[in-house]
């Protein structure tokens, strides 16, 4: 899964906890006519509040209080210390926000919880718990409720949930007195602007409301007129309410998110965000985080809201559910995936608002499934009049999750990421990465490790293949002209320990950069062998043939020593076949520097003692082969008395020259190819990259 993200293209996150901090805490407040905001992050809401009482009832807090403690789920609790002071929190955060306004406004909620019949499972009261009737919160309801009896009969139930929908069933609304009034189309549009501009600010509006129900109600009783978000019948009890007020919780954004996408965005990976908020929260937190920027809107000096945004930038999951699925004609009521239908949306959207996880589960589908880079009409259009670039193979896809419900959705993905804190077992078990911090920056380091995965297999191959070309060439110019290859079985046996363990463990231990992050994915089409990497592997591989038949030829003569292959029929350890082994290995020791690198960089040395494990690796291979030479005669197949100084100093000679004859390559490349970049220019176009296929970017 690592491996695979190194190539991904496309991340769909969520917003709670893993862009945000899951730090809910409620800053704005609009009851009975009231609209509290505290702007002062050192401020508590429910100190403002009691500072600011702008005539309110007490009963109307009360009634507020009464929801949020009967409203709430067991498993939502605050934990105080024996001075009742407020030590930590366990359970839904927004339900956490919640509670802690109460406990601001200096209410107890776990006392109103023990003390109300049908909801309390204390004492006397537990056995009327049964009397009580929750109805849960779902995607599709996008509400939660809670009825219990009245002490002079019937039910009273609390709601809370969605701004629209709560309010959508309202005919009613508390005054300041704490008494309803019939509800107006100004009460409406006031409600509704309150709630817009919470949602510009980039907090969760949730709407609360109550009503009365008479003894004999069928609290199972599903509504004719009424249906939930996902069409399906809403429950009679939970329609006809009194709206209490709207409640602003504030998650913020997590520091270190911004210059994560910002890095995604270098990195040439989209990033998608997809969430259960209303398209106001969503915008405003997809704009300070970075996913939206200034050329998604239409007026780009522009407020930053929904109403601003280019066509299909943004959409809701009913109207995306719209646009994606036809009805099918043979089967009533089933519904066919369109491809096309996505393929026109997906490359503009960026934000998918009031979404389910069936969305989730779509929008890696249609990814996945997309051959729009294959239209070349459509990606050029795509380019040239909205200023797309599409990644020029199939979309690799991420997707984040942490629900039961968001579990085949994380199946779908080809890296699902499931949230290690928040996320439940189910989605633990569906997905292929836990991200142990429930943080969106962790994503992007899974990317670099994944593409650094990828370029330590082209460094280790680089290195080996060299290694090949030149030690089979020598072998059999060896054997043709002598009969007898220069380098003997053991040293080849040397050789290959050096080229396929040790190598191999260093060049694989080379660390993440961050330069990893500013060059595209890995088209899924391409060699893993590039051009750049063959440019190297040859170069290299003549430097050390010419070197080593030189050496084989001609050196003994310069050298003024016995020719090999004659030492060799007598039975001696050549010292000039001696020579060629420690040149040779000297050759790769040298090269395996160079061979960090895959893209011409300048400094082959750069980052080098950031990596111990290479730095040790290297040095034990070079002392084992000092040793090998000069006291390895019998076992090795070397000059008995090793080699002299003068030999050495031309071995490591012509060793060290592996590391200027790749400059020379890297010059020549240049030249030949002058509109491809050298590795330091590659790592830092951070413009050219982003483009590749991102919006507008």
């Amino acid at each position: 899964a690592c491996e695979t993200m190194g190539c991904a293209t496309t991340i769909c996150t969520d917003k709670t906890g893993t862009l945000t901090a899951n730090k809910m805490t409620a800053r704005a407040l609009w009851i009975a006519f009231e609209d509290y905001v505290c702007s002062d992050p050192s401020v508590k809401l429910g100190d403002y509040i009691k500072t600011h009482g702008g005539g309110v009832d007490s009963s109307v807090l009360d009634l507020l209080t009464k929801l949020v403690a009967i409203d709430t789920m067991d498993e939502t609790v605050l934990y105080l210390d024996a001075a009742g002071d407020l030590e930590g929190s366990s359970g839904n955060p927004t339900e956490v926000a919640l509670l802690i306004l109460c406990y601001d406004l200096g209410v107890d909620y776990q006392t109103i919880r023990n003390s109300t019949k049908g909801r309390s499972d204390q004492g006397e009261l537990a056995k009327y718990l049964h009397e009580g009737k929750q109805y849960g919160f779902s995607s599709a309801r996008k509400m939660m409720s809670w009825a219990v009896p009245n002490e002079n009969g019937g039910y009273r139930l609390y709601c809370k949930g969605a701004q629209e929908v709560i309010l959508g069933r309202c005919n009613q609304i508390v005054g300041k007195d704490g008494l309803p009034v019939e509800i107006t189309a100004d009460h409406r549009a006031e409600l509704t602007q309150t709630g817009l501009s919470y949602t510009r600010r980039g907090m969760r509006c949730l709407g609360l409301a109550y009503c009365d129900l008479p003894a004999d109600v069928d609290l199972e009783t599903l509504s004719e007129t009424v249906n939930n978000s996902d069409g399906t019948p809403a429950f009679e009890a939970e329609t006809n309410m009194t709206a209490i007020g709207l409640v602003g919780i504030e998650d913020p954004l997590r520091a270190e998110v911004p210059g994560a996408i910002e890095k995604c965005y270098r990195a040439g990976i989209d990033v998608r965000l997809v969430t259960g908020d209303n398209p106001e929260t969503a915008v405003s937190i997809a704009y300070q985080a970075g996913i939206l920027r200034d050329e998604h809107f239409v007026e780009e000096s522009g407020e930053k809201v929904s109403t601003n945004l280019k066509q299909n930038v943004m959409m809701e999951g009913k109207a995306f559910r719209a646009a994606v699925y036809n009805d099918n004609p043979e089967e009533e009521g089933k519904k066919d995936f369109d491809q096309a239908a996505f393929d026109n949306i997906w490359p503009h959207l960026r934000v998918l608002a009031r979404s389910s996880p069936d969305d989730k589960l779509t929008l890696a589908h249609g990814l996945n499934q997309s051959n729009l880079y294959a239209d070349e009409e459509v990606c050029r259009d795509l380019r040239e009049n909205h200023g797309i670039t599409i990644f020029p193979d199939r979309q690799v896809v991420a997707m984040t999750g942490d629900g039961t419900n968001d579990a085949p959705a994380l199946k779908r993905a080809d890296i699902g990421f499931a949230m290690g804190v928040a996320g439940t077992q189910i989605a633990k078990d569906a997905a292929d990465i836990i991200l142990l911090d429930d943080n969106f920056a962790s994503i992007v380091t899974a990317a670099k490790w994944g593409r650094n995965v990828y370029a330590s297999i082209q460094k280790f191959l680089q290195f080996q293949l060299t290694v090949n070309i030149a030690a089979v060439v020598t072998a059999l110019v060896g054997a043709f002209v002598y009969q007898t290859s220069p380098l003997a079985a053991i040293q080849l046996l040397w050789v290959n320990l050096l080229m396929d363990s040790l190598a191999s463990l260093a060049l694989a231990s080379e660390p993440p950069v961050d330069s990893l992050l500013e060059r595209p994915p890995v088209n899924r089409t391409e060699h893993m062998i590039t051009r750049r990497m063959w440019v190297n592997m040859l170069g290299q591989a003549a430097y050390q043939i010419t070197v080593v038949m030189v050496l084989l030829f001609e050196g003994y003569k310069f050298l003024d020593i016995e020719r090999g292959d004659i030492d060799e029929d007598n039975k001696i350890n050549s010292i000039h076949y001696t020579i060629i082994f420690n040149t040779f290995v000297w050759m790769q020791l040298f090269n395996e520097i160079n061979c960090r690198n895959l893209n011409g960089e300048l400094n082959v040395f750069k980052g080098m003692f950031n990596n111990p494990l290479f730095v040790a690796i290297l040095l034990v291979t070079m002392v084992l082969q000092a040793l090998i030479v000069q006291f390895g005669s019998v076992a090795f197949h070397v000059s008995e008395n090793g080699l002299s100084a003068r030999f050495w100093a031309l071995s490591l000679g012509l060793g060290v020259g592996s590391l200027p004859w790749q400059q020379v390559i890297n010059v020549v490349y240049m030249m030949v190819v002058p509109n491809e970049s050298t590795g330091t220019e590659a790592t830092t176009n951070g413009e050219k990259s982003e483009s590749r296929h991102t919006n507008g970017n």
